[in-house]
């Protein structure tokens, strides 16, 4: 599993715990390997502090009064006959003593006489014993020194090799002391301190735990309180900037560019708000010069033609200036209208919001209908909403004729028009067979300017969506090419 898929908080807290269990075992290795160099250190000096006491213990014997032989290889054996046995017992270690070319002469150990390999030394260790020198560290001189080490059965052993002098420091002997590396006290020691580290690491390990998950909720909380402003920032909307108090300067970094940039999203959508407005201003501008001049070049025409046929002594000029009079007359009225329809478009509803019967205005709405396919139909007889009643009407009959002109001729046209209610909203429906709307039509349907029809702007169902959507309602619809549309307005009742 990759760690990038946690969250910044499990990260965290995953990585202070890490760290603590990290930190005791290095620890414990660390304690480990103290231990093995403290055991080899521990063995290393008591080989040879014995060494040196049972040599000097020796020396003293051979120099002392109780010895009445001659201090030399061959009388060794007799010499120590039953003093080697005391010494070992004194210093707790056995003897052997070889002579100089390696062979037993004596042995603490009973019976080691009798073992035909122990008695006598092998050429490697006559070698080592004659080419190795160390430093003695209670008179600071070089001597013959070999210590060989091996494991038997799992058990490590140190065997000494080093020479026994007369009083004019000559070589008589060499002395063998095997020594066995006992580490129970060493080892319990060790085992005492791990069991220490482990209950201090338990304690450590939900401290931690406790401290992670104060530090990681600490962190992520400001991370998510720009995270959340982060999300819900829009930039057709006023967007607050973040206020946190006592954080951390990374944050502060990020809190700072945050609240910078919400200053830039503001500059940019004020000068994009007014660019927009200014290329509506001017498409509308376009669209309105388009209308007007539509009515006016027959107008014109007619004038120019009422100037060119003017006879005031023809017996028909009365019907023909009324004839002349009806079609500018028609013109103006057009104009009339699409000035009125621009006017309508660009003036934000009203939020009046009066106490009215949906139902009954809707029926009003469609008294000035007189086609007899348009039914309505209600599920209650009564409902009560705040809503401006002019603009319901307006609503009303935009979609309504919407429908109508949407019927193809060689069909036999049906409007239904249905109100009801569901949870707190109210629900006004308007379906047609009429020739529905093509797919790719289907997303500009609400755009200003946009129609199918031949005749009207196209500002109808946009003023529609402009009223419900300030009421804070909706309009959808649905819509099959050849089979009808139905349009669907909620709003709330409050």
């Amino acid at each position: 599993m990759k760690l990038k898929k946690f969250s910044l908080r499990t990260r965290i807290f995953l990585a202070m715990i890490m760290l603590v269990l990290m930190a005791s075992i290095l620890i414990s290795a660390v304690a480990i390997y103290q231990y093995k160099e403290q055991s080899e250190d521990y063995h290393t000096a008591r080989l040879i502090r014995k060494e040196q006491n049972i040599k000097a213990h020796i020396k003293r014997f051979l120099n002392g009064r109780y010895n009445t032989w001659e201090v030399k290889t061959e009388n060794l054996p007799l010499i120590f006959k039953d003093e080697i046995f005391n010494i070992a017992n004194i210093h707790k270690l056995q003897i052997n003593l070889y002579d100089l070319e390696g062979n037993l002469l004596i042995s603490s150990k009973a019976g080691l006489q009798n073992n035909i390999a122990a008695q006598c030394l092998n050429a490697e260790i006559l070698n080592s014993i004659y080419n190795t020198i160390q430093l003695n560290n209670l008179s600071n001189n070089a001597e013959h020194r070999f210590v060989d080490k091996h494991k038997e059965n799992g058990e490590t052993f140190q065997s000494s090799y080093s020479f026994i002098t007369d009083n004019k420091s000559k070589a008589i002997a060499i002395i063998n002391l095997p020594y066995l590396e006992k580490d129970d006290f060493l080892t319990n020691e060790l085992q005492e301190f791990l069991k220490r580290i482990a209950f201090a690491f338990m304690l450590v390990l939900l401290m931690a735990i406790a401290i992670a998950f104060w530090l990681s909720k600490f962190i992520t909380k400001s991370l998510q309180t720009i995270s959340d402003k982060i999300i819900s920032t829009r930039l057709e909307k006023r967007n607050k900037k973040i206020e946190i108090d006592d954080t951390s300067e990374e944050i502060s970094i990020l809190v700072n560019a945050y609240n910078s940039m919400i200053d830039e999203l503001e500059d940019s959508a004020v000068q994009l708000a007014r660019s927009e407005r200014e290329q509506a201003w001017r498409e509308m501008a376009k669209q309105v010069a388009h209308e007007i001049k539509n009515p006016l070049t027959p107008m014109r025409l007619t004038v120019q033609n009422f100037q060119r046929k003017f006879d005031p002594n023809d017996e028909n000029i009365h019907s023909k200036l009324n004839e002349y009079s009806k079609t500018l007359i028609q013109q103006i009225d057009t104009m009339s209208s699409i000035a009125s329809a621009f006017s309508n478009f660009a003036k934000m509803p009203a939020q009046q919001r009066e106490t009215l019967n949906v139902v009954k205005i809707v029926k009003l709405a469609l008294d000035i209908f007189n086609e007899d396919y348009i039914v309505f139909t209600s599920d209650y007889d009564e409902i009560i909403a705040k809503f401006d009643r002019t603009q319901l009407i307006r609503v009303v009959t935009n979609l309504v004729k919407n429908s109508i002109q949407a019927m193809p001729e060689n069909q036999t046209p049906t409007i239904a028009i249905h109100v009801t209610t569901k949870s707190d909203n109210v629900v006004l429906t308007i379906a047609d067979n009429g020739s529905g709307v093509s797919e790719e039509n289907k997303e500009k349907v609400f755009e200003p300017k946009f129609t199918t029809k031949t005749s009207g702007m196209g500002l109808g169902l946009a003023m529609v969506k402009n009223i419900v959507e300030t009421y804070k309602g909706s309009i959808t619809f649905e819509s099959v090419k050849n089979k009808g549309t139905t349009f669907k307005v909620v709003f709330p009742k409050e």
